[in-house]
């Protein structure tokens, strides 16, 4: 008898299930044992104690349009408790909210010195954030020791400006950035925000990024102290200067020539910027996440596909095997939805969010998919990387 052709068709699909279904699950298991421990929140400034000199040290603030956040982020930072001598220079570059007038109005007597300065117009070739730290570098003048590089919506503990250069000086690093803690107050922050740091823990391991001799480097642009010599050893912020994700192209350019850099988590360094709505959250990850790609339709390609393999494949596996009545094939997926799951939830809880939560992963992540394709669609209609007025 021919064996029935219906019957052998459902076969070989629940067999192709099964397959990419257990290369997925063998992926995760790659990702959580042997892949830097990327889920782990446990990388945080490490020990440190008090230089015999305290350095010195200029704080540069490239602000453009920033007058909703300074009145909660720069008093921060004026009120730096720094042994040492520290000042603080705020770049406005060319905002057209008053962003200068307002910091000027927010310096006190009793806090560390504050310059507002803008730049000259910006020469093709350059980020204006990146024109901004240049020009806030030159200013803060040859005798300055650190520069912390500081975004205008991050808030600093008291103790801040402190310990990094404690932890610099301890071990002689030369850059060491902390991850700000974003808000996370909204719907869609508590479900997008966890994930992104998440998402760029996986593909930037700390422990990597940390490593000297390690290919992988990585900083967090929201906070990065970085010795002045270092900076000007990797050709300074000119060396970069043309950089839509500044951060990462400033660690690789500080680690290629010989310099030693760390990164974690932060403890009390805040982001105050709200994202209340998906639309603001959509745009800050698309505006870069093609350039992260180097704008290749290649990478373009085999990124979808692997976010596809990697996260989406798990609930679609327990959905189909179960509808299908395919139990090993809903078995697998489920084990790998719940590694994914699991390798999530010290993230969730560093963010103070519900261990539920990391079953709502591969949703995320599915978003992140399609903000990446919007990004590079973004870009091949010419307005790629587009940022307060400036597309680059």
């Amino acid at each position: 008898m021919a064996p029935d052709g219906p019957l052998v068709r459902q076969t070989a699909r629940v067999t192709v299930l099964l397959w990419i279904a257990s290369l997925s699950l063998l992926v995760w298991l790659w990702l959580a044992c042997c892949h830097g421990l990327f889920w782990r929140t446990d990388v945080r400034l490490p020990p440190r104690r008090p230089p015999a000199r305290w350095p010195q040290v200029a704080v540069v603030v490239p602000a453009r349009d920033e007058a909703e956040v300074l009145p909660v982020s720069l008093p921060s930072l004026l009120a730096q408790k720094y042994p040492g001598r520290a000042r603080v220079v705020l770049v406005d570059d060319h905002s057209t909210d008053g962003t200068g007038a307002l910091a000027r109005s927010l310096a006190t007597p009793e806090g560390l010195e504050l310059t507002v300065t803008s730049p000259p117009p910006l020469p093709p070739g350059w980020t204006g954030k990146l024109w901004a730290l240049r020009h806030g570098v030159e200013l803060a003048g040859p005798d300055v020791e650190y520069l912390l590089l500081t975004d205008a919506d991050i808030a600093h503990g008291p103790d801040s400006l402190a310990e990094l250069v404690a932890a610099a000086e301890s071990d002689r690093r030369d850059l060491v950035s902390q991850m700000a803690r974003l808000r996370v107050e909204t719907g869609w922050e508590r479900l997008i925000v966890p994930a992104f740091v998440y998402f760029f823990a996986q593909l930037y391991p700390f422990r990597w990024s940390n490593r000297p001799g390690s290919r992988t480097a990585a900083a967090a642009g929201g906070c990065s102290l970085v010795r002045r010599d270092a900076l000007e050893r990797a050709g300074g912020v000119a060396a970069i200067r043309g950089a839509v994700i500044d951060d990462v192209s400033l660690a690789r350019a500080v680690k290629a020539t010989g310099g030693r850099i760390w990164l974690g988590l932060a403890e009390q360094v805040d982001s105050v910027r709200p994202y209340p709505r998906l639309s603001q959250l959509w745009r800050m990850v698309s505006r870069s996440a093609y350039a992260q790609l180097r704008h290749s339709p290649v990478l373009l390609l085999g990124t979808v596909l692997g976010l596809a393999l990697v996260y989406l494949v798990p609930p679609a596996a327990v959905l189909a095997g179960a509808a299908a009545g395919a139990w090993p094939v809903a078995a697998v997926g489920g084990a790998a939805w719940a590694l994914m799951a699991g390798t999530f939830l010290p993230m969730l809880r560093y963010y103070r969010q519900p261990a539920p939560a990391a079953l709502l992963l591969p949703f995320t992540a599915a978003l992140y998919l399609l903000m990446t394709v919007d990004s590079a669609v973004q870009h091949w209609r010419g307005r790629g990387a587009a940022w307060k007025g400036r597309t680059y």
